[in-house]
């Protein structure tokens, strides 16, 4: 069977017009923020709009892996959306910057609980054998908004107005979702007798990590002793609060689940730590605009999505941990080219074909780290583990590009991006 066959096909299509409405307005609002917060007299809130939804989505992470494991997926997938739609909603009817990034905070936990109880959906309805496939899936709903999302926003705001960014994917939403609910209602609701209470102490960690994060992206930005002390303070306080929201042994690299979850900080904060600062390096090195320099990420992502397709392909013909090194190694090549082309500024087209190499690694990596989670679960572990799996995308993310940029300004002159690329080199490998 595959994942188009008659009894999946509904949810399949609905989980991935899903994951692409999600990736999509991510996306979307990184082109219309500028305009809103000039148009709710909220400059000085820019930051903030795009901030608090990191730190509320860690808590919807978390709180989805909670209720998940002891109720399943349906009604914290049915709740995740109503939230979803309901921060949208509000940013969508805005009258100032405060009730925005209201907003925006619902929007990320209702964002953060919605992939989660999805990958809990894929583990209960789909056999193992097509993991695989659905996620090289997901991938290219989250590679197609990354290139034609801030053109359709654009688009929409110039042509609809702003709000229909918001309000406009708030009713695709609800659309999709319809696709998921056949599956949903087959699914049990009964509560695991195995597992206690929710635990308030998981949810108080996961807000706490989330708003260190926001601090050390805040930080991330600034220069002088000063910053690097309190990047130093909010790292500890991120590492020490997200310690139990992840599988015992990660930080010590234990063989199996830990291994997965920490090889996704690192991965995730390499290939982005450096993805950052490549179109600054084009404009500064090269003299490139922004359109030009934005076709190294087109060729990346596309690259992403043709790595994906291929590890969904091979399906069970080849181990997770054989794409997984290829992947890695891929990474290295991509990065190294990184480095090479700030020391020595070689033609354009070196950088753009090894980022390109790099895309197609993170796309054989991502998809298999995704399938390695589950496999690793025990049923009443996976809306744990797939929490974990997700706040190690979010902390790896956003931990490594603030290193990097306190990294970036306390580079001697012409020496920040050759540092920051060999910091992220020393992390993939």
């Amino acid at each position: 069977s595959t994942i188009y066959a008659p009894q999946y096909l509904a949810t399949t299509l609905g989980m991935f017009v899903l994951v692409f409405l999600v990736a999509f307005e991510s996306m979307a609002v990184t082109t219309v923020m500028p305009l809103v917060s000039e148009l709710l007299d909220g400059e000085r809130y820019f930051a903030l709009a795009f901030a608090a939804p990191i730190a509320s989505g860690m808590l919807g992470m978390v709180a989805a892996g909670e209720v998940t494991d002891r109720w399943g997926p349906k009604h914290p997938l049915f709740i995740a959306v109503a939230v979803f739609c309901v921060g949208l909603l509000i940013c969508g009817s805005a009258e100032n910057m405060q009730a925005l990034i209201a907003g925006r905070i619902l929007q990320g936990v209702g964002g953060g609980a919605i992939t989660v109880a999805i990958y809990v959906l894929i583990a209960r309805v789909y056999p193992g054998h097509l993991h695989s496939k659905i996620f090289a899936l997901f991938a290219t709903a989250w590679v197609i908004p990354a290139m034609i999302g801030p053109w359709m926003a654009g688009l929409i705001a110039v042509h609809l107005g702003w709000r229909w960014v918001f309000s406009g994917v708030a009713v695709l939403v609800v659309l999709a979702f319809c696709g998921v609910v056949p599956a949903l209602k087959s699914l049990s609701s009964t509560r695991n007798p195995d597992l206690g209470p929710i635990s308030a102490k998981r949810l108080v960690l996961a807000g706490l990590t989330g708003v260190a994060v926001i601090c050390m992206n805040l930080l991330g930005n600034a220069q002088g002793r000063w910053s690097l002390l309190g990047l130093i303070l909010a790292l500890a306080v991120a590492l020490a609060a997200v310690r139990p929201l992840l599988p015992k042994g990660t930080f010590s690299l234990a063989r199996g689940l830990p291994s997965t979850i920490m090889t996704r900080i690192f991965v995730a904060g390499a290939f982005f730590g450096v993805e950052v600062y490549l179109p600054y390096l084009l404009r500064e090195d090269y003299h490139l605009g922004p359109d030009r320099a934005g076709l190294i990420l087109t060729a990346s992502a596309l690259c992403w999505s043709v790595g994906s397709w291929l590890q969904g392909k091979l399906g069970e013909k080849v181990e997770s941990s054989t794409c997984i090194t290829v992947g890695a190694i891929a990474g290295c090549v991509a990065i190294s080219t990184a480095l090479a082309t700030a020391v020595f500024h070689p033609p354009v087209l070196v950088l753009v074909c090894g980022w390109a190499v790099g895309g197609f690694g993170m796309g054989m990596i991502f998809p298999r780290q995704n399938v390695n989670m589950l496999a690793l679960s025990a049923k009443d572990e996976q809306g744990f583990n797939s929490s974990a799996m997700t706040v190690a995308d979010s902390l790896g993310n956003a931990g490594v590009t603030a290193i990097g940029g306190v990294i970036f300004a306390m580079a001697a002159t012409g020496m920040g991006f050759i540092s920051v690329f060999s910091f992220s080199l020393l992390l993939v490998l």
